[in-house]
């Protein structure tokens, strides 16, 4: 492809040239059948980006409200045979834990309560027989004044052996690991799926330089700047990419609708939940702009760098 936008001093020729009768672009790129899949195959990638954000959006929600939720409190768990309602030892181990240091409130969980957080993991057929049961006590405490949760459990294990002290970090940090991980799954999912996208409409781009090699070597003879040329496809990419990211968006938002039904429907402390705030619904509502941003920049510099090695 013969370049004559430069004169042989090296400085670019004459202006650009007007475009085509009736605004019509320079390079007919609108009638390019390269082009054809582009806004499908940038819809699908938006809404893959869309899932995947709103998993890591979820995930993290979801590390917050654990990590915060626990923050503060401990389970003490007596025997089951020292866990009477009227049992000395119960009377004992409360009153322990009233005076610890650093202690706010201490409540003992009565059976009624107990049953319905057992039951769906056990059942309520387990639960109607003689199965026995450990008491279970809510200890609230100061998180800026924590107590000493090695003398606290020794005191109580001198009070009732077997007596157990549970602060929740050890599932707690398994959980906000877990959290975490897939919280970072997400984002790298988002990062292939821009890679993706800017390889893609790189190679379609290369696509139509190759269709229209003969409009682009008349566009040079008449004058036309490498730029010029550059800024025929950006425009056509950021109209295909535009198209292709509403696409995506308007099927991505059906699906996260019906994820949150479900999730509502499952009502687990354990599993996210699609609620996202205002400001983290226009992360989702960027999507479309920021795909048509990166498929107009990437044919802008594929246009730009094949041009500038061909002879």
């Amino acid at each position: 492809m013969a370049k004559s936008d430069r004169s042989k001093g090296g400085k670019p020729k004459a202006s650009r040239p007007k475009s085509g009768r009736r605004g019509r672009p320079a390079v007919p790129l609108d009638r390019d059948a390269s082009g054809r899949y582009m806004p499908l195959l940038v819809a699908i990638m938006v809404y893959l980006a869309a899932l995947a954000l709103a998993g890591a959006l979820s995930m993290n929600k979801l590390a917050v409200r654990w990590d915060t939720g626990l923050a503060g409190t401990l389970t003490v768990q007596l025997p089951a045979e020292a866990g009477g309602a009227d049992s000395p030892q119960l009377a004992a181990v409360l009153a322990a834990l009233a005076e610890t240091p650093g202690v706010v409130s201490v409540e003992a969980m009565d059976d009624d309560a107990m049953t319905a957080l057992l039951e769906p993991w056990l059942g309520e057929a387990m639960l109607t027989g003689d199965l026995p049961l450990p008491r279970l006590i809510a200890v609230t405490f100061d998180p800026a004044d924590p107590p000493d949760l090695g003398a606290l459990d020794a005191r109580l294990e001198t009070l009732v052996p077997g007596t157990q002290v549970d602060d929740h970090q050890r599932w707690l940090s398994r959980l906000l690991d877990v959290a975490r991980a897939v919280e970072v799954m997400a984002l790298v999912v988002v990062v292939l799926v821009v890679l993706a996208a800017c390889i893609m409409v790189a190679f379609v781009t290369r696509m139509g330089l190759a269709a229209h090699e003969q409009a682009i070597e008349l566009l040079h003879l008449i004058g036309a700047q490498d730029s010029y040329v550059a800024r025929q496809f950006q425009n056509h990419a950021l109209s295909l990419g535009l198209r292709g990211g509403l696409i995506g968006l308007a099927f991505a938002l059906p699906t996260l609708y019906l994820a949150r039904l479900l999730l509502q429907r499952v009502g687990s402390g354990l599993l996210p939940e699609l609620n996202f705030v205002p400001y983290e619904w226009s992360f989702f509502a960027l999507l479309p702009v920021a795909a048509a941003g990166v498929t107009m920049l990437t044919a802008r510099v594929t246009v730009l760098r094949t041009l500038t090695r061909m002879p």
